[in-house]
Parts: C-alpha cells; sequence; structure tokens
C-alpha cells in the first residue's frame, strides 16, 4: 500500500528514504516556506518534517497554508526517546510522532489512515461530517450522537489520567478496541500496542501468551517466550473480553495489577511491567460476580473509572447509523472495481438500515454494507441489496411448508415496499423507482406482477394479492 506522492521537509537523506517506501512520487523541501509552495502545487497526502524541525516550524507551515488539515503532517524525531516533545508536537498540529528513521512501526499504520482520509474528501469539513475530532479521526472512530461524544470524552479524561487498570464496556461490535487505541494514542503515542484475545485460547495457551515461559517449562516448551505483558514494555496491552479469563489466571493477573511486576511461567525472575493494561467486557462484570464467574477482588480492581460504549440501538447512538453505514460505503475495499462507482445509499434502504436493532452492532453494519457493495450493480445501495438477516433458522420441520412460508413473506415485503414507494412519489414511477433503487424497467415489471393498483393502500394490496390471485399468475410469486 503506497501513497500518489509525498513531501520531506529538510535534507535527513534518511529521512527521504522512508519516503520512497511509502510514496509514489516524493518531493523534497529545505525549509517551511519551500514545503508550504510545494504543497499548494501538488496537493500531497502525507509531510514529513525531519528533527531539525521544531513544533512551532509545523504550526508557521499550517499558518501558511492556511491549516489544511487534510495533510497527513508527521514529525520524525532522531531516535532519542522523548515522551514530552512527541506531545508537543501533536498540539503543535502533527498527526503522528515517529521516534526516529527506524521507528518503523507505525508507517503502515499512517498509511492506512491516511489514503481512508482521502477517500472520505479532501476537505476538513467532510471528515468532520463522521469524526467528532482528530482523535476519533485518528483510529477512525465514527460518530456525532450524545453517547458517542460522551465516549469520547471519558475516553480523554481516563488517558490523560495515571489510570491503571482501564476498564471498557459495551456489547459484542461496538468498537471497545476502538476505544482502546484511543487511549493508548494519546497516553503512548510511540508505544507498542498488543491485543489478545481472552476467549479465543484455552487456559494454558492464554497464560502462556501472557506472562511467556521458559525453556522446559512444559512439554512442547522447546525455548523462552516472551510474553505479551513483556512485549507491550511501556506501551498498552489490551485484554479482550476478560469476563472469559479463568479464574486462576485472573488471580495471576490480580497480582500484576497490585504488584506490577510478574513471572513468566516456569520462570523466578521478577520482570516489571510498565504497560498499561487496558480491559474489555461484553458482560455484565458484576452480575459475573454474582454467579461466581468472575473474581470479586478484580473485577473492584478494574471498576475505576470505566468507558461505556453505547449499542447502536440505543437512543442516544442510533443517528450514528447513517454516518456509519456511509463511512464504510466510502472507505471499503472488499471490491475495488466499485470503490468509486456507488457513491449512496437510497432513502428507502437508509430507512431499513435505521429501523433495524443490529444486535451485533457496528460489526454487523460493516458486514452489511459490505455485502451490499458486492451485490449492488447501480451506482445507489437499493433496497434489494441490503441484506440483514442470512442465516435465519428454520422453524419449520416441514421443508415444503418452510418455503411457502418464506416465499409468502418476502412476496408480501416486496408488494409493500412497492406500493410504499408509489404513495409516498403520487404514483411518479421514475422517482419511486429511484427510491427503491431499481430502474424503470424493474419497476414497471414489478408493478405488473404484483397488480398493484392506484388507490389502494400497502396493506390491502398486499391481502387482496394473498387471498385472490389473478388467474394467470401463481398464488406465490417465486423472486
Amino acid at each position: 500500500m503506497s501513497l500518489r506522492s509525498v513531501v520531506t521537509v529538510g535534507r535527513e537523506r534518511e529521512v527521504q528514504q522512508l519516503a520512497r517506501h511509502i510514496g509514489r512520487q516524493v518531493f523534497a523541501a529545505d525549509d517551511v516556506t519551500e514545503a508550504a509552495d510545494i504543497a499548494r502545487r501538488v496537493g500531497p497526502e502525507l509531510i514529513l518534517f525531519d528533527h531539525r524541525f521544531a513544533p512551532d516550524c509545523i504550526q508557521e507551515f499550517l499558518r501558511t497554508t492556511g491549516n489544511n488539515s487534510h495533510v497527513h503532517i508527521v514529525a520524525v524525531g532522531n531516535d532519542e526517546k522523548n515522551v514530552h516533545i512527541a506531545g508537543q508536537f501533536r498540539e503543535a498540529g502533527a498527526h503522528h510522532y515517529l521516534q526516529g528513521t527506524r521507528d518503523h512501526r507505525w508507517l503502515g499504520q499512517i498509511v492506512r489512515q491516511t489514503k481512508s482520509k482521502f477517500k472520505l474528501g479532501a476537505s476538513k469539513k467532510e471528515a468532520d461530517g463522521f469524526f467528532a475530532d482528530d482523535l476519533a479521526a485518528s483510529v477512525s472512530m465514527v460518530g456525532q450522537s450524545k453517547a458517542a461524544l460522551h465516549t469520547l470524552k471519558m475516553i480523554k479524561l481516563v488517558a490523560a489520567s495515571q489510570c491503571n487498570p482501564v476498564l471498557v464496556v459495551g456489547e459484542t461490535g461496538t468498537g471497545k478496541e476502538l476505544a482502546a487505541r484511543a487511549i493508548h494514542a494519546v497516553r503512548h503515542l510511540n508505544g507498542q500496542f498488543v491485543a489478545l484475545s481472552c476467549a479465543t485460547l484455552t487456559a494454558n495457551l492464554l497464560e502462556s501468551e501472557l506472562f511467556g515461559h521458559v525453556k522446559g517449562s512444559f512439554t512442547s516448551a522447546d525455548r523462552d517466550k516472551i510474553g505479551l505483558l513483556e512485549l507491550a514494555a511501556g506501551g498498552t496491552i489490551f485484554l479482550d473480553e476478560i469476563s472469559e479469563m479463568p479464574l486462576d489466571l485472573q488471580a495471576k493477573l490480580l497480582r500484576v495489577l497490585q504488584e506490577k511486576t510478574f513471572r513468566k511461567v516456569g520462570g523466578t525472575k521478577e520482570i516489571s511491567c510498565k504497560a498499561t493494561i487496558i480491559a474489555s467486557s461484553n458482560r455484565n462484570l458484576a452480575s459475573e460476580v454474582q454467579a461466581k464467574r468472575f473474581r470479586q477482588d478484580l473485577f473492584y480492581r478494574l471498576d475505576i473509572c470505566p468507558v461505556t460504549i453505547a449499542s447502536l440501538r440505543s437512543p442516544e447512538r442510533r443517528e450514528d447509523i447513517p454516518l456509519l453505514a456511509e463511512f464504510f460505503l466510502k472507505t471499503s475495499t472488499i471490491c475495488a472495481e466499485k470503490a468509486e462507482k456507488i457513491v449512496s445509499i437510497t432513502k428507502l434502504a437508509g430507512e431499513v438500515l435505521r429501523e433495524h436493532d443490529w444486535p451485533g452492532n457496528v460489526r454487523e453494519l460493516r458486514n452489511v454494507i459490505e455485502r451490499a457493495i458486492l451485490l449492488e450493480s447501480t451506482e445507489k445501495v437499493g433496497l434489494n441489496s441490503i441484506v440483514i438477516d442470512t442465516a435465519r433458522p428454520n422453524q419449520f420441520s416441514d421443508s415444503a411448508t418452510a418455503d411457502k412460508i418464506k416465499d409468502f413473506s418476502l412476496a408480501k415485503a416486496e408488494r409493500e415496499l412497492i406500493a410504499r414507494a408509489l404513495q409516498e412519489t403520487s404514483w411518479q414511477k421514475t422517482k419511486a423507482a429511484s427510491l427503491l433503487g431499481i430502474s424503470r424497467a424493474t419497476l414497471y415489471a414489478k408493478v405488473r406482477q404484483h397488480n398493484i393498483r392506484s388507490g389502494t393502500s400497502c396493506i390491502s394490496q398486499a391481502q387482496s394479492k394473498i387471498s385472490a390471485p389473478s388467474a394467470a399468475e401463481p398464488a406465490a410469486v417465486a423472486n
């Protein structure tokens, strides 16, 4: 993955080589004035400032170019660890600070974020339609609702404090890892972020992944292994779905939180834990404590200032559904040839998205939009491409009866939606077809197929069609 154009500011050869790794075109500027001139002419996606330029130079560049914040700015240090100066560069307007030219850990993420931002449009106004602020944009946390703003406020409050551990709670698919990454971005700009799912590993493997092990500590331990607590160093370790962690391992984690040290499996050496520990849960941990599935002492240790993420069906967050749908439509890479061909979602398709309860939350919504992109053949995602329930269990043992009921419900839904669209547009078929996301010819065919007539309500049309099919048509219409 590479960017169209990158500008380097300064004469450091290593920074220019770094730019060539990520940019198809690289422009070199000796100073801020020249960089601003190139930026106006070329419109680069990324600008790299070498370590000779202080934070106020970035402020000067932004003033000179009219604060064009759609350009991603990265300051490259001189390999010296300095957390404070990283914060100064961020305050000055830099989106990222690399500790030095050898600090390549963030390059891939920086390029992905930059490309996503340019897909949304070159103006800050358009990007601001999706994100509440720059922090939310840096981790792609879409949302402008009351719930989204409250979550972002709590993230900043916790991230600016010394709170450790941090608990993030919310239903599956609400974006708990994004919240964890946002906390990490504020607290450890250049530190490691490592994630571990507590639900996908056996107890023994989970312990080994978390703490590491020494050679010979168990049968297959043929060498020493560094655990994720040690690998995270002064960064962040994210323990996803901590409610799934076995009770005996919970006790060992509690000791880490209290003593800030741990031992490898089979080891005797105490290793210092400097990382911020962020845990997430999609369960009510207080209820898990009552059910004896989660340690009470660990719960109280985690429950300092929890960050809660609302579900999409929550009234305070439901208004984010259209934003999320549009964001996924604009940034999806599931079908490259359709990337710029499908530009919007029809009104009726949008209504279906807004009315659904989304038990899988943001993750489910993203899947639905990406499925729609694959199915859609026009420039707008229409109702026919919105497939939400792909695996509804069959409640009937008789397959013939089940097929009949399924066919009946689909035909009824199609008749009602077409009749509704025609009524809302006063039977202007071109507008009705646009609302439905189908062609005018297809609409005419559907009107004839379902015997839809003007002046009859949607429900009565559907009922009359079901109870009294015409002689020329079967009672159930196969779709």
